[in-house]
């Protein structure tokens, strides 16, 4: 078997305002959009060969695999050549962590998006 891709796929209960965060200060673009009433059921984003997805909680119920979820805060941890640059693409965002380096190497802040995911920005070296 090969992994051909891996997909991180988020939950919120605005879908749109997680599009915004992504497209707005890190310059996504929403390849995939689905509506529902009153907003969007799903998105898919992507910059270069990265790839997010945001559903609804009320897409979500509608899935065979939906009563299984459990609603909880996820972390992406996000690599970059310019944590500074990062840093001002993220003003305003509510913040978690300040900019700090870590005992394994990284300068790196921590930022949510409008669900309430976590966002680490980190550099190396």
């Amino acid at each position: 078997m090969t992994i051909k891709r891996l997909t991180p796929n988020f939950y919120t209960d605005d879908v749109a305002a997680c599009v915004k965060f992504w497209v707005d200060r890190l310059g996504f673009e929403k390849t995939v959009e689905v509506p529902e009433p009153g907003g969007l059921a799903f998105a898919a984003l992507q910059k270069g060969s990265i790839e997010l997805m945001y559903g609804s909680f009320a897409s979500l119920e509608r899935e065979p695999a939906g009563g299984a979820f459990k609603k909880g805060t996820s972390c992406l941890f996000i690599e970059v050549d310019d944590v500074n640059a990062a840093l001002e693409a993220m003003q305003g965002a509510p913040g978690v962590a300040e900019m700090h380096k870590t005992f394994y190497g990284s300068t790196e802040f921590t930022v949510t998006d409008p669900a309430g995911h976590m966002v680490t920005f980190a550099q190396f070296g």
